[in-house]
């Protein structure tokens, strides 16, 4: 399953399907599920989005600090990667600002967030150069 379809079809938040996309794929430990929850709704304060902090979890695990595979630097490199990315098409990274003047039940907010769980899932199957 793709990860838009867990946001639009098995009622996962932004973040817990970003995840879970990768967690399907063999990325990332099904562990790593319940950490997501936290991050949908822009942490819950509105701030960062879900699908982007979800994003960033999964460059920590693959390439951050004792990983086989990267270090601090090597993540910190391909978490800026993934923002400059996700700017080109968005100025801001922030829930409320990316969801602004949408209800948050909203029919329209519903298919903006599902546009960004894929935007973000294939931003980071670049980065990573893996398919999430």
């Amino acid at each position: 399953m793709e990860p838009v379809e867990y946001f639009t079809q098995k009622g996962y938040s932004c973040a817990e399907s970003v995840i879970q996309g990768a967690i399907d794929k063999g990325i990332v430990p099904a562990e790593l599920l319940p950490v997501a929850t936290s991050f949908s709704g822009g942490m819950g304060s509105g701030c960062l989005c879900g699908a982007i902090s979800a994003s960033q979890v999964i460059i920590g695990y693959l390439f951050g600090r004792n990983n086989k595979q990267g270090n601090d630097v090597t993540a910190r490199i391909k978490a800026k990667e993934f923002i400059d990315e996700f700017k080109k098409n968005h100025k801001a990274t922030c829930c409320r600002v990316l969801t602004a003047g949408m209800d948050m039940a909203s029919p329209e907010r519903k298919a903006h967030c599902a546009n960004m769980v894929d935007e973000c899932s294939k931003i980071l199957e670049e980065i990573i150069k893996v398919k999430v």
